[in-house]
């Protein structure tokens, strides 16, 4: 993936974002949580102290409240919001079992937690929340 694409972060509640994002308005607030936990990944305006590692070339960080059983359980275990991204390379199918995800990337793994994957057929939806425009389609 490149540096400049930035990542997702995921988490179980949306206080785990606080450090990552500057205070949004209650209005935003209720737009953004009218479809989370779920798959709509939505474009904050970062905080000052994000890494560029994190949010790639943007001004903005890709925040998702997952309703993911698994990787909400992981969150709230340690208190945090996780780094995500694609289950893929870039340009490869994604993969839909654990098994795939350990063919793309191999040795380059620390480890696969147990679980089910997402059942979405489609990418997650991305929404900016400044324009509120749909980024891209989910």
């Amino acid at each position: 993936r490149p540096v400049s694409a930035g990542f997702i972060l995921i988490a179980d509640r949306l206080d785990r974002f606080e450090s990552f994002a500057r205070p949004i308005s209650s209005a935003d607030r209720e737009r953004v949580m009218s479809v989370w936990p779920g798959p709509v990944t939505w474009l904050f305006p970062k905080a000052d102290d994000v890494p560029d590692w994190l949010s790639g070339e943007h001004a903005t960080i890709a925040l998702r409240l997952t309703a993911h059983p698994v990787c909400r359980a992981l969150c709230a275990s340690f208190g945090g919001a996780i780094v995500s991204t694609s289950a893929n390379p870039r340009s490869a199918e994604p993969a839909r079992r654990p098994a795939e995800v350990q063919r793309y990337f191999g040795s380059a793994l620390c480890g696969v937690v147990e679980g089910e994957l997402g059942n979405e057929r489609r990418p997650s939806e991305i929404r900016d929340l400044a324009s509120g425009k749909i980024v891209r389609e989910g």
